[in-house]
């Protein structure tokens, strides 16, 4: 169950920059991160805190509930 949570977040981060058109490069610099932990939350490989995601969502310009 822990990791499945963590794959479900990863898909949608990934699905929303691809519909920006972003590279995670892209996305990493918006949101104030470093470019190698935006493929770690999507390949559900970190555990990500709400501060990350707060910032997830204002570089994708996306409610943080529409990550749920």
């Amino acid at each position: 169950m822990k990791k499945e949570v963590l794959i479900k977040f990863g898909n949608r981060v990934r699905a929303e920059r691809t519909k920006l058109g972003l590279s995670q490069e892209e996305l990493a610099s918006r949101a104030g991160v470093h470019r190698t932990y935006i493929g770690m939350i999507e390949r559900a490989e970190k555990n990500i805190t709400l501060k990350n995601i707060e910032k997830l969502a204002r570089a994708l310009k996306i409610s943080i509930a529409d990550f749920f």
